[in-house]
C-alpha cells in the first residue's frame, strides 16, 4: 500500500506523505534535472507514435458503489497500533533494519501477503464484485491468524485496495448492486413494456445485479497488506478481467517488467536514485507515463517509514544497506499522471480517464542484489 506525495515539479516545497490522504511532510529538498525532464519529454513523443497504433477500449468512466460495513476481526488476532485511531499515521523516519530472526518474520509475512494476492487474482473475472474479493481475502487473512493491514489504517474501512481501470490505487472494494437505474435506462424499459414483458424482467435483473461487478475487458489491481507476528507483507499485482485489449494488455506487462528491472538494480550501496531512472527509461521506451504522486516506502515492523522509494527520475539522495526492507511499487498510465482524489479520500483516479497499472513487491537488500520476500 503506497503512500502519496504531491506532484512533482521542478521547484517544489518539501513532499508531504499520507498513506492515502497527504498530511505529512518530508522535510527533504527534492529536484528533479531540467536536462532529464527534457529528455523525458522528447522520449514520450517518440515512444507514444507506437502506442497511438493500438486501439483502447471504451470504457464507462469508474463510479462509486455502496461500501458494506468494515468486517470483523477475532479477538484473538495481534492489530496493528493504528486500529482504532481517526489519524492517518506519520510516516516513521526511522529505516527499518533485520537480523537473522526479524528476516524470518518478514519472509513468513511476505509470504502469506503473496499466497493471499494470488487466491485473490483467481476470483478476478466478469461479474465478479470487488466487495466479494475483499470478503474473501479478509477470510483468508484473519484463518492464517494475521490481521489486514489496510483495515482501519487512517479510517480505511476495507481489508485489501481494489483499482479498477483508471483508479491509480487505493480503491475501496464496493457492491453497487443496489445503485438505482439510471433515468435513461428506466424510459427505455417503460418503452418495451407493453411488447416485451418477460425479456424485460430478465433484463432489469441483469442490469440489475451487474452494475457493481468487474467488466469484461476490464484491469484491476489488488493491494494486499498482512500483519503477522508483528510485520507488514506488502504487495499488488494488476490482473485482466476476461478479454482484454492489446493497449491494456502492453500497459500491464511493462508496468511489471518496470518494477523488475528496478528491483534488479538494487543491494548495498546503490543509490536510491537508480531505482527511478531504472523505471523511467523502460516506461518512456513503451510510451507510458510514471505517475509521481505515489511512492514506496520503508515497510517491516512498521507499516510506512523511510526510505522514501520516488519511481520517476530524481536526485534523492540515499543508498540502500544490507538487511533494509522495502517496496517498490510504480504505477504507470496511459495518459495523465495527475490525480483527482474522490471525497472518500482514499479513491485517486488519473485525471483523464486514461487506464493506471501497478505491481508491488517488498524487497530484502543483500551484499550482492535484493531478495523479493513476496512471493510464493
Amino acid at each position: 500500500m503506497e503512500v502519496r506525495v504531491p506532484s512533482m515539479e521542478l521547484h517544489r516545497s518539501p513532499p508531504f506523505l499520507s498513506g492515502g490522504r497527504g498530511k505529512f511532510f518530508l522535510h527533504k529538498p527534492f529536484l528533479v534535472q531540467a536536462k532529464r525532464l527534457e529528455g523525458l519529454e522528447k522520449a514520450n513523443k517518440r515512444s507514444r507514435g507506437t502506442q497511438s497504433s493500438e486501439e483502447v477500449k471504451k470504457r464507462a468512466p469508474l463510479t462509486r458503489g455502496t461500501v458494506s460495513p468494515p468486517l470483523p476481526v477475532p479477538g484473538h488476532i495481534t492489530q496493528p497500533p493504528y486500529v482504532g485511531k481517526k489519524d492517518t499515521p506519520e510516516i516513521a523516519s526511522e529505516i527499518q533494519m533485520h537480523d537473522k530472526v526479524s528476516i524470518v518474520h518478514m519472509k513468513a509475512a511476505c509470504e502469506l501477503a503473496a499466497r493471499v494476492l494470488e487466491h485473490a487474482g483467481t476470483l478476478v473475472k466478469p461479474s465478479v464484485t470487488t466487495d466479494e474479493i475483499d470478503k474473501a481475502v479478509h477470510k483468508m487473512i484473519i484463518d492464517a491468524g494475521a490481521y489486514p493491514s489496510p483495515l482501519g489504517y487512517g479510517g480505511f474501512p476495507k481489508s485489501v485496495c481494489t483499482s479498477v481501470n483508471e483508479c491509480m490505487c487505493h480503491g475501496i472494494p464496493d457492491s453497487r448492486e443496489l445503485q438505482v437505474l439510471s433515468e435513461a435506462f428506466i424510459v427505455h424499459c417503460f418503452t418495451l413494456l407493453f411488447r416485451l414483458i418477460t425479456p424485460l424482467l430478465h433484463c432489469l435483473c441483469h442490469h440489475h445485479c451487474s452494475f457493481a461487478a468487474l467488466q469484461d475487458g476490464d484491469i484491476i489491481n489488488i493491494d494486499v497488506t498482512v500483519y503477522l507476528n508483528g510485520y507488514h507483507g506488502d504487495t499488488s499485482k494488476t490482473f485482466l478481467c476476461g478479454e482484454v485489449d492489446d493497449a491494456s494488455k502492453r500497459l500491464v506487462r511493462v508496468t511489471e517488467e518496470c518494477m523488475l528491472r528496478a528491483i534488479s538494480a538494487c543491494k548495498h550501496g546503490t543509490s536510491f536514485k537508480k531505482i527511478g531512472r531504472r523505471i523511467s527509461e523502460h516506461a518512456e521506451r513503451h510510451g507510458f507515463s510514471v505517475v509521481e504522486c505515489f511512492v514506496g516506502h520503508g515497510v517491516g515492523r512498521i507499516f510506512h517509514s523511510e526510505p522514501i522509494i520516488y519511481h520517476q527520475r530524481n536526485n534523492g539522495p540515499g543508498q540502500m544497506v544490507e538487511g533494509q526492507t522495502f517496496t517498490i511499487e510504480p504505477i504507470l498510465s496511459m495518459g495523465s499522471i495527475e490525480c483527482d482524489m474522490w471525497d472518500d479520500g482514499w479513491t485517486a483516479v488519473t485525471t483523464d480517464g486514461s487506464l493506471a497499472a501497478q505491481f508491488e513487491h517488498t524487497i530484502l537488500i543483500t551484499k550482492t542484489g535484493a531478495e523479493i520476500l513476496t512471493k510464493c
